[in-house]
């Protein structure tokens, strides 16, 4: 046994060193894993409200076309809008009708055109505005946000006309207390419910997308360069070389997999000081439940794309294969970000992928179901068992094994 394992460790750190020899390898295996999360928490938020900004302090010109309204004018007075009036044109058929303005509109002329027409008992309106550009679509943004203020400050003159209290009459049910007290759930198992919507299909994207590389290089790679011959020349089996090789994709993929989680939980810490999003509560036995059901993943993922690559006769075709295979992570992620787990069936968990991904929902909300878990734990074992049977027939197959060269 100590025999086999020394070479399984020699073989998988020669394949770790030849791989992160490139410093562009390093790059892509440590620093953008450690960032993506900081970037896609803390970086975007900040970008997303820097950009809101410049455009609540744009000065946006709009055309108003129509009868005028000076309640509605002071309506307009805070939100950093240059109007200039304009006659209804005579050719349209409704206020929506935009007629002879579309080019005025289309070239961004003006940002928006506010109508408003008076009739016996009421206002009428429309804002003209072009949807694809963000300049106009604020324009239309702070037009209706006046026009509400003012048809709010209408209503409550009326009803005072009629001797109502415009708050009484205007909501006569009301919410006794906050909401937030109301809710039985913990800020620890909101922010579960929240970072359970998305971490499982990151994960699970990037174990997959980050295990391709390494693996073609170690097989397709070998033969095309004439090394894999060397290898099969040591006195160990195929099935300690796939083990060396198995262990060192997958060190590397735990490496990425490591790293991504750090930065996660830096995000996550970064938030909860912010109060944007709280801490997880989650309790030990789901934690040591969540790394079984990756490190299952990773091993499962790892020895079929290992399997696949080593079906290539070239990198070329190895990129082919592994390629499209990611679309197998990818749906299988988004189907179960819809499957209500308050309700969810058990046999859901003996989906291959699918069990998985469900598995680290429910864990990452605390649920440790014995059944679920007993299901998604045997099942996963079971296909990791059939993945590593595949990739150990590739291995032993001497027309796949023998280099090209």
């Amino acid at each position: 046994m100590s025999k086999s394992w020394r070479f399984i460790s020699t073989i998988a750190k020669k394949e770790i060193v030849e791989f992160v020899r490139d410093w562009r390898t390093l790059l892509a295996l440590v620093v953008i894993p450690l960032l993506i999360f900081p970037a896609l928490f803390i970086a975007l938020p900040l970008l997303l409200e820097s950009e809101a900004a410049e455009l609540d302090a744009l000065e946006l010109e709009i055309i108003w076309q129509g009868d005028y309204n000076s309640d509605l004018e002071e309506s307009f007075n805070d939100s950093n809008v240059k109007f200039t009036f304009e006659p209804l044109p005579a050719n349209i058929s409704n206020l929506s009708d935009i007629g002879d303005d579309l080019d005025r509109i289309r070239t961004l002329e003006t940002q928006a055109i506010f109508r408003l027409q008076a009739n016996d008992s009421e206002w009428m309106f429309a804002i003209l505005y072009l949807s694809t550009s963000e300049a106009s679509n604020e324009a239309r943004s702070r037009v209706i946000t006046a026009v509400g203020e003012w048809e709010s400050d209408v209503v409550n003159g009326t009803l005072v006309e009629a001797n109502l209290d415009p708050e009484v009459t205007l909501n006569p049910v009301k919410w006794d207390g906050d909401w937030e007290s109301a809710d039985a759930a913990t800020k620890g198992e909101q922010a579960g419910l929240a970072l359970s919507l998305f971490i499982p299909m990151v994960i699970a994207i990037w174990t997959a997308s980050s295990a391709i590389q390494p693996s073609i290089d170690m097989t397709a790679g070998e033969r095309e360069r004439g090394t894999l011959e060397a290898l099969l020349c040591l006195p160990c089996s195929r099935l300690e070389l796939l083990a060396g090789k198995w262990l060192a994709v997958a060190s590397i993929t735990s490496a990425g997999v490591a790293l991504q989680i750090g930065g996660l939980l830096f995000a996550i810490t970064y938030l909860a000081s912010s109060s944007i999003i709280g801490v997880p509560s989650v309790s030990f036995t789901s934690i040591l439940l969540l790394l079984v059901a990756v490190v299952i993943f990773a091993v499962m993922v790892v020895a079929f794309e290992l399997a696949l690559a080593m079906k290539a006769h070239s990198v070329k075709e190895a990129g082919s294969l592994l390629g499209p295979a990611i679309l197998f992570i990818i749906f299988p992620a988004l189907f179960t970000q819809v499957i209500n787990l308050d309700t969810v069936e058990s046999w859901w968990f003996a989906i291959p992928l699918v069990n998985i991904l469900l598995a680290m929902r429910e864990l990452l909300l605390d649920r440790v179901i014995f059944e679920h878990v007993l299901v998604w734990l045997l099942s996963s074992l079971i296909y990791a068992g059939l993945a590593a049977w595949f990739a150990a027939k590739q291995f032993k197959r001497e027309d796949l094994v023998a280099s090209l060269s």
